[in-house]
């Protein structure tokens, strides 16, 4: 790897390095200031130099001050010229002057001309916002007065379709961070009525893509080198875009080697703190407004977990850490390409292709079982969730996976699975994993009084919200909670969650947003996470239901808690005690209990494959 690779892209173990030569960000006029007066070697005192200027009379060479002031010393030696010669070194002198004072207002007018750009855009996008909110404000306020209607319900679904569209109007004219809250919001069809997921929907393909150019002044000004320094090929068309970032693929200069080049849209930078600002005031004012509807929580996430998502080193040092953790485990067929290089807003990495796991034509063409493939993604955000020092990937939708056919893999295991993005991770704290492990098996046997026992330990759930706390990790109607999770979500339940939100003035979706509110932090990206796998799961219309996934997620939770026994016994002495022996057999017993349904049920559906059989419907 070649020196100028290594100072400007430093490895992810030598970012040390990287991070006390690397550029701060300034706007344009800064920078433009900073391009006339900061030059290496260039002072304020000399800016404006003329120094190796050829003059236009006389064939004047030099600085100023050797061709002017030296110049008119000496002729101060000869007689009869001194007159000439001085007026001339004065006209000379003034027509400098006025230069300089006319090429310093050139440079003063075009700053306050970058400055005022600058203001006036931030106040439009400011305008935007703020006025979009007290109009939707006021539309909700006035709908809300006419509760007492009989057709309520038709009125406040119209308000909320109508609130949607403004919305998806203001969010789409600022780009930036905007795009990333709607795709967020449009994936949460747990808390926001369907009028407004839907209409943010179209989000999920409006994807900015950032000028050549632009890209290219960026990776300049953040590691001083020109793209084609680093590599012998590169495509200007992105092979994909999202919300923050882009990516194309490139040729290593000294390597060859093909890679991915990740690049952040350079404009996120000028107004990323501006929008979170914005971010925050508009939900604190929907609580001031409507304060039984607090989705405070929701932005200040946002705080939290944006400037990480913009950290490309950061993304490395995760996607390094993933990559690690699972080579370690026995038969996962995760594929994490290789980081090579990276800095906050540049990343290098392997290239890796594979389709969406939704590509279904993809997946039946190369002989990919779904069932598999869904089994597959079980396991890898199971093991997660619940492995020991897990990071846990809390943005795995489709965009961000893919499966690639593997020839070399026999029988029905015949793919991998790429994961992409690794900008937002987080790890989940040893004793809430455990209980949410715990959690979990309660679910999946229809325990209620232990369900409602690790609902309070796990997330502090009173008996008040168990029933709402239910359906939320789930993504099932309380009922079918109650009886058996593992059957099929059917078209009648799916409404009835739906049409809970706005029942009875939208009470339900008042509690739920206060449940949400008082749920540890990381426990939100976990249900965001499940909610996504879960959707991932549905997109693949596998024809086995739900039930193996559940039993999978029913492995990997029992394996917790059985982890968590033989902790407790190793402390008590051992299993030679016999009542610590007694212990260790009832854990194993539990554990090896769902070991063996799961291995029944995979068993099962292996037999009906070779005999030709359609698979499981539930």
């Amino acid at each position: 790897m070649t020196s100028s690779l290594s100072a400007a892209f430093s490895p992810l173990l030598l970012l040390r390095g990287a991070a006390a030569t690397a550029t701060p960000w300034t706007c344009r006029a800064c920078a433009r200031r900073r391009t006339v007066f900061s030059k290496p070697g260039v002072s304020l005192q000399n800016a404006f130099s003329t120094t190796g200027i050829r003059g236009a009379r006389g064939g004047v060479r030099g600085s100023v001050k050797e061709g002017v002031i030296q110049g008119n010393a000496n002729a101060n030696a000869k007689g009869g010229a001194n007159g000439k010669k001085k007026g001339k070194g004065r006209r000379r002198l003034a027509v400098l002057g006025s230069g300089l004072v006319l090429g310093a207002g050139v440079v003063s007018v075009t700053n306050v001309g970058e400055e005022a750009r600058h203001a006036a855009v931030g106040v439009r996008r400011t305008g935007r916002v703020v006025g979009t909110l007290a109009v939707n404000i006021k539309d909700y306020r006035d709908t809300l007065a006419r509760s007492g209607d009989a057709d309520y319900a038709v009125l406040l679904k119209e308000c909320h379709l109508r609130c949607a569209k403004r919305t998806l109007r203001t969010l789409e004219a600022n780009g930036s961070i905007f795009i990333k809250l709607g795709q967020h919001l449009s994936s949460l069809n747990y808390l926001l009525p369907s009028e407004w997921c839907d209409t943010f929907i179209p989000l999920q393909d409006k994807c900015p893509i950032s000028s050549w150019e632009s890209i290219k002044e960026m990776v300049l000004k953040d590691t001083g080198t020109d793209l084609s320094d680093y590599f012998s090929e590169i495509e200007e068309m992105p092979i994909g875009a999202a919300s923050l970032a882009q990516v194309h693929r490139a040729v290593i200069r000294a390597t060859g080697q093909k890679v991915a080049v990740k690049v952040q849209h350079p404009a996120l930078d000028e107004w990323s703190k501006l929008d979170l600002a914005l971010t925050r005031f508009t939900f604190e004012t929907l609580a001031y407004w409507f304060p039984e509807y607090d989705l405070t929580w929701l932005s200040e996430e946002m705080e939290v977990s944006l400037p990480q998502e913009l950290d490309f080193a950061l993304e490395g040092k995760n996607a390094m850490r993933a990559r690690a953790y699972f080579a370690k485990v026995h038969g996962a067929p995760v594929i994490i390409p290789e980081v090579l290089w990276a800095k906050r807003r540049i990343l290098v990495m392997e290239y890796v292709s594979g389709r969406r796991p939704d590509d279904l034509e993809y997946l039946d063409s190369h002989g990919i079982d779904r069932d598999e493939v869904s089994a597959a993604l079980a396991r890898i955000f199971n093991e997660m969730i619940f492995g020991t020092n897990a990071p846990l990937h809390c943005d795995p939708h489709g965009g961000n996976i893919a499966v690639r056919h593997n020839a070399t893999r026999s029988g029905r295991r015949n793919f991998d699975i790429i994961l992409y993005d690794h900008g937002l991770y987080r790890d989940i704290p040893l004793p809430l994993r455990r209980s949410y492990a715990k959690l979990w098996l309660a679910v999946l046997d229809a325990d209620e009084p232990r369900m409602r026992h690790y609902a309070k330990e796990t997330a502090g759930i009173d008996d008040e919200h168990f029933a709402l706390f239910a359906s939320a990790i789930t993504g099932r109607d309380y009922r079918a909670v109650m009886n058996d999770v593992a059957t099929k979500r059917t078209a009648q339940e799916t409404q009835v969650i739906g049409g809970g939100l706005v029942e009875e003035g939208g009470k339900m979706l008042e509690s739920l947003i206060q449940l949400l509110g008082r749920v540890p932090r990381v426990l939100l990206l976990v249900l965001k996470t499940n909610d996504l796998t879960r959707s991932l799961d549905e997109n693949l219309h596998t024809r086995q239901g739900p039930v193996r996934t559940f039993l999978i997620l029913a492995r990997y939770a029992s394996r917790t808690v059985y982890e968590e026994q033989l902790e407790k016994i190793s402390a008590a002495g051992g299993i030679l005690w016999p009542s610590n022996l007694f212990c260790f057999l009832a854990a194993y017993t539990k554990f090896l209990r769902v070991e063996l349904r799961l291995g029944a049920y995979e068993s099962y559906l292996k037999v009906r494959a070779l005999l030709g059989l359609s698979q499981v419907a539930t």
